[in-house]
């Protein structure tokens, strides 16, 4: 063991030395430009409320889920509440994962098989990317949000014999920015290729009661899968693929990280639940996010190192990983959460801050971090 201790040792080294070493943050109490909680679900005292009173009306609920979905895991609410969310998402069927990246793990892994070919955004998240590698499909990449790329590559998918899969997010988390879900999807459509949108980020954002780009865009019946998580706006913990009964059917018979896991517990479904009950009662949310997201452009507009977006994600590049960080430790010591992505989670030379509003940040809070920012917009 002492030969592999010492190589997991130089391993460390050498990423430390490299800037990219890891470490879990030290909790404290920071103003939060930091987290995904983009409504304040999370530290909602509504919501607190409702998820105690629906426990209350359930007060046999077992603390764990005791199983897989498939033994002892399922029940009637669970079941309920897949068809909730799937109809208030517009979507025939909807199916319950314990996280995104189990999600995405899942559908990807499940339906693209060797011999076939996903083509998808050169920034999706690290899950989809995983799902493809588990699946043995065939991988190729298309430029960041160019639909042109994508045609090129759904051209080259074309020569081959197997189905087509499209795999992109509507808001990229590292970036910020949207993607052209109608030309994206026509594309999809031109070349017979199904396309899979990750709606991680935008769920609970953006579209009518928080439904999405998706809905927002009313390509609902366009698109063949969708992924919700419920980490980020919903301020709980879960994932969602929505689509047709035919989809869901074929997950439950095919999708490893569902087949084969625990399920989500009861007083997780719960918040789930509640979660979507505050999101239809309370747009007033979305508007005050909108409102900080608009203070924010508007302060920041004479920053060119800041590429200012239409959602909660903001970012302003600092190339290196060591000026990132020195950036990222000035604005924590001035007490504001703002955390740095390096490479090689971004690529070398775009590495940056990530900012994410919220729609708990006060006016005054914006304004000192913009000024801040504006001190190193050189």
């Amino acid at each position: 063991m002492d030969s592999i201790h010492r190589h997991l040792e130089q391993k460390l080294k050498e990423r430390f030395s490299e800037g990219m070493y890891r470490q879990l943050p030290a909790t404290r109490e920071w103003v939060d430009f930091c987290s995904n909680d983009y409504l304040g679900f999370s530290r909602s005292p509504d919501l607190k409320k409702k998820i105690a009173e629906e426990l209350n009306r359930h007060p046999d609920y077992s603390v764990g889920a005791t199983g897989s979905r498939l033994l002892s895991g399922n029940s009637a609410y669970i079941e309920h509440l897949e068809e909730e969310i799937a109809l208030f998402h517009r979507a025939e069927a909807g199916l319950l994962f314990n996280s995104g990246y189990s999600a995405n793990l899942g559908v990807f892994s499940a339906l693209a098989q060797r011999g076939d070919t996903v083509v998808c955004d050169e920034l999706v998240h690290a899950s989809i990317i995983d799902g493809i590698r588990l699946s043995g499909a065939n991988r190729y990449t298309f430029a960041h949000n160019d639909p042109e790329s994508l045609e090129k590559k759904l051209k080259q998918a074309e020569k081959g014999s197997g189905r087509v899969y499209i795999a992109v997010e509507s808001l990229y988390s590292m970036d910020g920015d949207l993607a052209p879900l109608e030309k994206i999807v026509s594309l999809g459509e031109e070349y017979n290729a199904a396309v899979i949108v990750d709606e991680a980020h935008a769920g609970g954002v953006f579209g009518k009661n928080g439904r999405g780009l998706v809905s927002d865009a009313g390509l609902e019946a366009r698109v063949f899968a969708r992924i919700y998580t419920f980490g980020k706006a919903l301020g709980s913990h879960g994932a969602i693929v929505t689509g047709s009964r035919v989809l869901k059917d074929y997950l439950v018979n095919f999708a490893r990280t569902l087949i084969y896991t625990t399920a989500l517990p009861f007083h997780n479904l719960a918040s789930i639940k509640c979660a979507y009950e505050l999101l239809i009662a309370k747009p007033d949310i979305q508007q005050a996010l909108k409102n900080r997201i608009a203070l924010f452009k508007q302060l920041t507009r004479e920053n060119p190192r800041i590429q200012a977006m239409d959602g909660p994600i903001q970012t302003m590049i600092v190339p290196g990983n060591q000026a990132a960080q020195a950036m990222e430790k000035k604005l924590q010591a001035a007490g504001l959460h703002v955390r740095a992505i390096r490479s090689p989670s971004v690529p070398a030379g775009k590495e940056r801050l990530r900012i994410c509003l919220h729609s708990y940040n006060t006016e005054d809070e914006i304004r000192r971090l913009a000024r801040l920012l504006e001190e190193e917009k050189k």
